[in-house]
C-alpha cells in the first residue's frame, strides 16, 4: 500500500512496508458474486446488532430494535421464536418532551444478550433512554418481569458506545451512565460486590467501548493468579499534546475476585488499569489509533491467547484500515512489570503526563491477589494497604505501550474501513496451523484472509449486505461440521459458510485460492472443504503457498483447452495470422533468450454476455528471474491474476499467466514478461459486438481456433527441440 511506483490498490506484504516498496500478493483477491448466503430480516424491525450464539443449541440469539429473535444456527431463516419488548407511550412521550426522536431514538434497542445460565439470558435495552434489564425464559421465550435498573449496564442512547460479557453470573460491562453520554463507566454488576470506574479523567476520558472478554488463569500456574477481564476501547489521550482531539486505542483489565477498597476505592476497581496499544508501521509512517473491534483468540493448539485488533487512522483521508495482533503475555507484562505515568502541575495549571519514576508501593498498584500477594497476608482487595490504593487510584495509566507481534500490522489495506473481526484456527493437510482472518467493512462486504511466513494473503470477498450497508457484528461458530459465520446490520442478519470451496472447479483453481479449508480430492474431481470430510485422504492436493504443480494435468506441457473467442489478436508490430505462427523472440549475446506468444482466450462456450467473465492467457520462456505484468488499457492490473512456472532442463524457466476479467467496451491487453536479459510485451484487443445482451461470435471464431491450434503446435515443437538440444549438450 502507498507503493513507490504510484500505485493506488495493493494488497501488501507488510513486511515491505517499512522499505517504502510495494509487493503484490501472489494471488489477488477473488470475488464471488453468486454465493450460498442465508438472509433473515423482518418487515418493519432494524438494528439487528446484538448476537448471541449457543453453539450446544444450534441457535442464534438476535437482539433488533424492540424485539428478540431466536433463530436455527444451522439455518438463520428458520425462526424458532419472537418477543416484542417494546416501550410504553408514557415513556416515548417523556423521551421525546427530553428532545430525542419519538419515531427512532425514543425506542427499545436490545444492547445486552448474555447467557445467566442453561436456561435464562440476561438482557437489556436502552427503553426510551430509561435503560433496563430482564431476565429471558428460554424455554417460554417470555420475561421474567425483573424491571432492573439498567443504568451502567446498558447505554441511554443507542448511538452511544457499549460492551459487556458474563463472567460466572456477573455481568461487566463498558458503557454510559447517564442520559447525556458524559459519565463512562465500566462495572461489574454483582448482588456480593458490585464494582465500578472512578469518575475521573485520568480512568476514562471519552471513551469508545468496542469489545470486552475474560481470559482465565492458568490453572498449571504457580502463581494461582486471577481470571481477568479485558476492556477495549478508544478514547481522547491525556498523555500527548495535540492541537485537536487526539484519540488512543487502549486496553484496560481489571481482576475478577476484587472487592474493592476498605477505606480508599470503596466499591470501585483497585485492579483497573490501562495501557497503549501500537498499530503503527515500523517506520511510524502510517498510525493507526481508532481501534474498532477486538477478538481473542483461544485454542489448545496456542502457547497463549492472541488477541487481534482492526484498527483505522483518525485523520483517514487515505481510507486505509490494518489488522495487528497481541501477545496476551506482552499486554501482561506492560501491566505487572512497566512503568506507570503520573500528572503533573506546569504553566498555571495545566496538567501534563509524564512517566512516573518514583519508589512504587507494595503490593503492586493494580496487581490481582495471587500467591505472592497472599503469602504477605493480603487475602483480598479489602486487605491492601492505602498508600497501594491510592497509588493505583492516581496511576491507572501506565507509561510502557503494547506493541504488536513482529512489531508491524499483520495487514495493510487501502480503500477499505474495517469494522468487525472474528479469528479462526485451521490446521493445512500437511500439518502447518493458520489464523483465518474474517474482516467486516463499512460496505457490507468480508475479507477472508490468512497470515503466513512471507506475510498476508487475502483469499476472496464475498459481499454480505447487497445494499453495502455496514457490517455492526460479526460471530463465527466453533463447531467443525457446522463452521458458520454471522453478520449483523441495520436491515437484517447474514449467515455463510466459511469457505466456498465449491466454487473451484478446477484443481489449479482450487490449490492457488490458497485457502486452508480447501483441497482438491482428485477421485472426486471436485474441490472440497476438509472440515466436513469425515477421514482426511493422502490423495488430497493442497498447497498455500500456491505451488499448483500437483494438480494432474492432460499433458506436460500446462495449456489450457481451445475454444471460441471474440478476439482480433494484434502482436507487437502487425496483427497475427494463420499463416505467422512464429512467436516473438528476443536475443542478445547472451545464451538466455526470452521467447513470449502472443496472449489468446480459451473459452468453452460459443458465446458469452457483454459482461460474462473470460481468462485471457499469456505464455512465455526465459530466465529464472522472469516474470509477467499485465496492463489493461494502459493501466497495470492488480487484480485476478495468477501465474505458474515450471523449470525447464536448460535451466530456464516456462511461464503460465492468466487473468480473470470482464468487460463491456473494446479493451486493449498487454501482457509484458520482464527479466534481466530483457523485456517482451504483446497487446490482444478484445472487441465486444453487442446485440441484445450476447456477444455473437462471426468469422472470428474459426481464425482464432486456427491460430490457438497453431500456437499450441509451435509452442510444443520449441519446448521439444530446446529440451532435445539440452539433452544433446
Amino acid at each position: 500500500i502507498l507503493c513507490a511506483d504510484g500505485g493506488t490498490r495493493c494488497l501488501v506484504d507488510t513486511s515491505l512496508v517499512d522499505g517504502g516498496k510495494c509487493s503484490l500478493l501472489p494471488t489477488p483477491i477473488k470475488v464471488h458474486l453468486e454465493v450460498q448466503l442465508v438472509h433473515f430480516q423482518e418487515p418493519e424491525v432494524f438494528n439487528y446488532s446484538t448476537l448471541l450464539l449457543s453453539d450446544d443449541k444450534d441457535v442464534l440469539y438476535v437482539g433488533a430494535r424492540e424485539v428478540i429473535f431466536a433463530l436455527n444456527s444451522v439455518n438463520i431463516a428458520e425462526k424458532h421464536h419472537e418477543l416484542y419488548w417494546k416501550v410504553t407511550e408514557d415513556k416515548k412521550t417523556k423521551c421525546a418532551d427530553k428532545g430525542k426522536s419519538k419515531q427512532t431514538e425514543c425506542l427499545n434497542y436490545v444492547r445486552v444478550l448474555q447467557p445467566l445460565n442453561d436456561d435464562v439470558l440476561y438482557v437489556c435495552g436502552t427503553n426510551a433512554f430509561q435503560p433496563i434489564c430482564d431476565h429471558l425464559n428460554l424455554m417460554s421465550f417470555e420475561l421474567r418481569g425483573k424491571n432492573e435498573d439498567g443504568k451502567g449496564r446498558c447505554p441511554f442512547d443507542p448511538a452511544q458506545s457499549y460492551t459487556s460479557v458474563m463472567v460466572d453470573g456477573e455481568l461487566y460491562s463498558g458503557t454510559s451512565y447517564n442520559f447525556l453520554g458524559s459519565e463512562p463507566i465500566i462495572s461489574r454488576n454483582s448482588h456480593q460486590s458490585p464494582l465500578r470506574t472512578e469518575y475521573a479523567i485520568p480512568w476514562l476520558n471519552e471513551p469508545s467501548f468496542v469489545f470486552a472478554d475474560v481470559i482465565r488463569a492458568d490453572q498449571n500456574s504457580t502463581e494461582e493468579d486471577d481470571d481477568k477481564v479485558y476492556f477495549f476501547f478508544t478514547e481522547m489521550s491525556v498523555e500527548y499534546e495535540f492541537v485537536g482531539k487526539l484519540m488512543i486505542p487502549r486496553i484496560s483489565r481489571v481482576c475478577k475476585r476484587d472487592q474493592g477498597g476498605l477505606r480508599t476505592l470503596q466499591k470501585k476497581w483497585t485492579s483497573f488499569l490501562k495501557a497503549r496499544l501500537i498499530c503503527t508501521t515500523p517506520d511510524k509512517n502510517l498510525i493507526f489509533n481508532i481501534i474498532n473491534d477486538v477478538f481473542i483468540l483461544k485454542s489448545p493448539s496456542l502457547k497463549e491467547p492472541v488477541i487481534y485488533g482492526v484498527f483505522t487512522p483518525q485523520l483517514n483521508n487515505m481510507g486505509l484500515s490494518a489488522v495487528c495482533a497481541y501477545n496476551l503475555s506482552t499486554v501482561e507484562d506492560v501491566f505487572s512489570k512497566g512503568k506507570y505515568m503520573q500528572s503533573a502541575t506546569v504553566e498555571q495549571s495545566h496538567t501534563k503526563w509524564v512517566r512516573y519514576n518514583g519508589e512504587i508501593p507494595k503490593p503492586r498498584p493494580g496487581a490481582c491477589i495471587n500467591k505472592e500477594a497472599r503469602a504477605a497476608n493480603y487475602m483480598s482487595s479489602l486487605n491492601l494497604p492505602d498508600k497501594t490504593l491510592q497509588f493505583v487510584k492516581d496511576h491507572p495509566l501506565m507509561d510502557d505501550s503494547v506493541t504488536p507481534i513482529g512489531d508491524r500490522p499483520r495487514l495493510i489495506k487501502r480503500d477499505v474501513r474495517y469494522t468487525q473481526i472474528v479469528v479462526d484456527r485451521v490446521t493445512a493437510l500437511n500439518g502447518s496451523v493458520y489464523d483465518v482472518m474474517f474482516i467486516s467493512t463499512d460496505k457490507g462486504a468480508l475479507h477472508k484472509a490468512i497470515s503466513y511466513e512471507n506475510g498476508m494473503h487475502i483469499i476472496e470477498e464475498i459481499q454480505l449486505f447487497p445494499n453495502f450497508e455496514p457490517v455492526q457484528t460479526l460471530l463465527l461458530s466453533s463447531k467443525k461440521a457446522k463452521r458458520y459465520l454471522y453478520a449483523g446490520s441495520n436491515s437484517g442478519v447474514v449467515q455463510s459458510p466459511v469457505a466456498f470451496c465449491d466454487k473451484y472447479s478446477t484443481c489449479v483453481d482450487c490449490v492457488l485460492a490458497r485457502d486452508p479449508y480447501c483441497a482438491w480430492k482428485s477421485d472426486e474431481t471436485s474441490c472440497i472443504n476438509i472440515l466436513k470430510e469425515d477421514e482426511i485422504e493422502r490423495d488430497w492436493i493442497q498447497n498455500i503457498g500456491g505451488d499448483a504443480s500437483s494438480c494432474p494435468a492432460s499433458s506436460s506441457i500446462p495449456f489450457p483447452p481451445t475454444g471460441t473467442s471474440f478476439l482480433s489478436c494484434v502482436g507487437s508490430d502487425s496483427p497475427p495470422s494463420p499463416t505467422n505462427t512464429m512467436p516473438d523472440v528476443w536475443s542478445s549475446t547472451e545464451l538466455v533468450m526470452v521467447m513470449l506468444l502472443p496472449p489468446f482466450l480459451s473459452d468453452q462456450a460459443q458465446h458469452v454476455s457483454v459482461h460474462g467473465t473470460f481468462h485471457l492467457f499469456c505464455q512465455a520462456t526465459g530466465p529464472s528471474d522472469a516474470r509477467f505484468v499485465w496492463k489493461k488499457n494502459g493501466q497495470k492490473v492488480e487484480v485476478c491474476v495468477s501465474e505458474q512456472s515450471h523449470a525447464l532442463a536448460d535451466g530456464r524457466v516456462h511461464l503460465l499467466s492468466w487473468v480473470k476479467d470482464a468487460v463491456a467496451e473494446n479493451s486493449e491487453y498487454h501482457c509484458s514478461v520482464l527479466s534481466k536479459a530483457g523485456n517482451k510485451t504483446s497487446k490482444v484487443l478484445i472487441t465486444v459486438e453487442e446485440k441484445g445482451r450476447l456477444v455473437h461470435w462471426k468469422s472470428a471464431v474459426s481464425e482464432h481456433h486456427a491460430m490457438m491450434q497453431n500456437w499450441k503446435t509451435t509452442w510444443v515443437s520449441f519446448l521439444t527441440c530446446m529440451l532435445s538440444c539440452a539433452m544433446l549438450l
